[in-house]
């Protein structure tokens, strides 16, 4: 279960960023989860409530989806969801634009 790594590393980060300004808690925290990053959201937030301890034992997870967007990086017309990977217009191969990604987007924390 990989998605476990991914949020002891994002607990990680957030506890360094409530340091650095001197939060006495964490509220919540939003990430954003594309859905050809290969982690399971379901999982993701499982792995989280187990991450749960010091000053994140009070938050809560927010998951964004974020869907596949693809394009043509020779022309950038976009090509539609289900089509060949091709662009229809000049015939080079799709590209991946978004939906890929993990992006810790927003934690709200209770500062002094």
């Amino acid at each position: 279960m990989h998605e476990y790594s991914l949020v002891r590393a994002m607990a990680d980060r957030v506890e360094q960023e409530a340091r650095e300004r001197g939060a006495t808690a964490i509220s919540r925290v939003a990430v954003r989860i594309g859905s050809m990053s290969g982690v399971e959201p379901e999982l993701f937030a499982s792995a989280f409530t187990l991450c749960r301890e010091g000053i994140l034992a009070g938050a809560e997870l927010e998951i964004r989806r974020s869907e596949a967007a693809w394009g043509c990086p020779a022309c950038a017309a976009p090509i539609r969801a289900g089509a060949v990977l091709r662009c229809p217009a000049c015939g080079t191969s799709a590209k991946l634009l978004s939906g890929d990604e993990i992006i810790l987007e927003q934690i709200e924390m209770e500062v002094p």
